[in-house]
């Protein structure tokens, strides 16, 4: 019950994931370059199990435990010598998760164990940046964390059977329902999901419907908890895109980013995080 767990990003994925990792018992170091973030996320955090508390999903003293097992800093490099385990959550950027991975390879101990929360980029290109790559594994965790149990495990070239076990005890400890793919571009489920969402938008964009009318499609038609637009809304309209053009790059036509798309992301509508996407909020 010991172990020490270091997030590092304190945007809405990595404040999540740090909320679920210390509800489960883990000492939770959240790391962030921001102090201003920091504070926002740890509101976030506080926000979260308030709501939790209302709804008589958590209790007082479970949350007062949650937020006691919360520690933050804007040093990285020094949290990350005491960590157990390492879980990055930085923006989608290739070249800045290699450059994280290779200092993490430099201070962490050789035991360590480092997940990556990327929702698309080549874990094995990730883990090659870093010494002792067969501790490295993608831990694709779901927006929002405390709500959505899915944690995808990505196994890279280079992961070893013991990174995968720890992950999937780590899972279990946290209560995620677990699966377990192969590190190939967009895993399964960014593959699948964005598939949709682009689709969606180019619905929107072809006046099919209002954005209200095609997420309902989905939730009435097919159970989905949320509509495509509204998760994009959520997610970030700017993540979306990046994620697209990748998988565009790597596997095709069918990922080509809807003109729409770029237009909002141009005019600075992400969705949620900046108040207005396809809804406003």
């Amino acid at each position: 019950m010991g172990e020490q767990v270091l997030i590092i990003g304190a945007g809405v994925m990595g404040h999540g994931i740090a909320q679920v990792a210390a509800a489960a018992g883990y000492a939770v170091t959240l790391a962030d370059l921001d102090a201003i973030r920091l504070e926002s996320a740890v509101l976030a955090i506080k926000a979260n199990l308030d709501k939790g508390v209302e709804r008589g999903k958590v209790t007082a003293e479970d949350r007062a435990a949650t937020l006691e097992r919360i520690a933050t800093s804007t040093d990285s490099d020094a949290a990350s010598e005491e960590a157990d385990i390492v879980i990055e959550a930085v923006s989608e950027d290739i070249g800045l998760k290699r450059k994280l991975f290779s200092r993490l390879g430099e201070r962490c101990r050789p035991d360590a164990l480092l997940g990556t929360n990327t929702s698309s980029l080549p874990v094995t290109e990730i883990a090659a940046a870093t010494r002792h790559p067969e501790r490295v594994i993608g831990m694709h965790f779901f927006n929002p964390p405390h709500i959505v149990k899915l944690l995808e495990v990505v196994r890279a070239v280079q992961t070893s059977d013991e990174a995968i076990a720890r992950t999937r005890a780590m899972g279990e400890r946290m209560g995620r329902e677990m699966i377990v793919v192969q590190d190939t571009p967009g895993f399964a489920t960014s593959r699948l999901g964005l598939v949709i969402g682009l689709e969606a938008i180019r619905m929107l964009e072809a006046g099919v419907g209002t954005a209200e009318d095609i997420d309902r499609a989905m939730e009435l038609g097919y159970r989905h908890p949320m509509g495509p637009l509204r998760l994009t809304d959520l997610v970030g309209l700017d993540t979306r895109l990046r994620i697209a053009e990748h998988l565009h790059a790597e596997l095709g036509e069918q990922f080509r980013p809807p003109a729409l798309l770029r237009q909002m992301v141009r005019a600075g509508r992400l969705g949620k995080k900046t108040g207005e996407g396809f809804y406003k909020w």
